[in-house]
């Protein structure tokens, strides 16, 4: 019996050493694994948009306000810098910063053109006001068609785009503080000569409803190449964020069901309709790797495409998240449906 009694007092001892082994080696994995930064993602993702941009022209379009106003940045241009900020009533890190953004339009929108351009992302007029509604934003707004963006390399939200009065993109970043302001100081001082340079606004063609595609393809992440219009059957892009289904959770809830339910339905519709599917991921927060860990965390048997030029999404005049894109063998587009669509099944018959 006492042998007995020592055998069981040696086992417990054992499991409970080898449950503080577990636990120590489990703070050892999550201490080796830094946690994630999201200012110093941002700020990645920024510069990332600043590679070709710093130095270019910036565009020379004309902007309209929420309140009907006109902007025209041509005008701007030579006179006095501007600021660009673009962001979402749905994105954090621009609701945190905004304070300080209101702060940066009241010291110096005497000295430099302040705007807040929201990305007309996954977002509305009715969105805006109600959010400008909650909190002081005195600057000029703008919703971007997407035009702007694609000038000036939209990758991240919020995003920092600063052009001297040169008319010449001087700074790109994501986070606010001492940096942005340095940088504002800097374009406010700067005295160009008597040369303006902007850049026209580049024209991307926008298929809609009864027009035939053409000269437009794209590459899955297994490289195969897709030219759209030119098909023995019809053809059906859905185009996504990887990012919808998670992060609108908590900020956007609605939309985030909206995305994972019409992916679930899409990935019904691969197995059995006679269309060609494929997804098509924006760039924005998003690179391409992101893109394949998400195909390998929902398990998706959708062929999934990159746009990492937001070419297709011009092209098809895509704000809203999902959208599905329907066209014939030939290119024909005959249904775009939207993210409140409940049946796609029943919307493509």
């Amino acid at each position: 019996m006492r042998a007995l009694r020592l055998s069981i007092l040696l086992v417990s001892w054992l499991l409970t050493s080898l449950a503080g082994v577990n636990a120590l080696a489990q703070e050892a994995s999550s201490a080796a694994e830094p946690a994630y930064d999201q200012d110093a993602d941002g700020e990645s993702r920024a510069k990332k948009a600043a590679n070709g941009l710093l130095g270019r022209p910036a565009p020379a379009l004309t902007l309209k306000t929420i309140d009907g106003e006109s902007i025209d940045l041509l005008s701007l241009y030579g006179r006095k810098p501007v600021y660009f900020k673009f962001w979402a009533t749905w994105c954090v890190p621009c609701r945190q910063q905004m304070p300080g953004f209101e702060d940066i339009y009241q010291k110096y929108g005497d000295d430099i053109e302040v705007i807040a351009v929201n990305t007309g992302f996954n977002d509305s007029e009715a969105a805006i006001r109600e959010y400008t509604q909650k909190i002081t934003m005195s600057m000029p707004i703008v919703v971007d068609d997407g035009t702007l963006g694609s000038q000036l390399n939209l990758q991240v939200t919020p995003m920092h785009v600063l052009v001297g009065r040169d008319g010449r993109v001087a700074y790109v970043g994501h986070i606010d503080g001492p940096r942005l302001e340095r940088a504002i100081k800097a374009v406010m001082a700067e005295v160009p000569d008597a040369t303006v340079d902007a850049s026209a606004p580049t024209q991307t063609r926008q298929f809609a409803v009864g027009d035939t595609v053409a000269n437009i393809s794209l590459t899955t992440l297994s490289g195969k190449k897709v030219a759209l219009g030119t098909s023995d059957k019809p053809q059906a892009l859905m185009f996504f964020a990887p990012w919808c289904e998670s992060y609108l959770a908590e900020s956007r809830p609605a939309m985030a069901a909206n995305c994972a339910r019409i992916r679930k339905q899409v990935e019904t519709l691969v197995k059995k309709s006679n269309y060609a599917w494929y997804g098509v991921s924006s760039n924005l927060w998003v690179r391409r790797d992101e893109v394949e860990a998400y195909r390998q965390e929902t398990n998706t048997e959708l062929p999934l495409a990159y746009d990492g030029s937001g070419e297709l999404f011009r092209a098809f005049a895509v704000r809203d998240i999902p959208t599905i894109v329907l066209m014939k063998p030939d290119g024909t587009v005959t249904k775009i449906i939207g993210p409140d669509t409940q049946n796609i099944s029943a919307a493509i018959k």
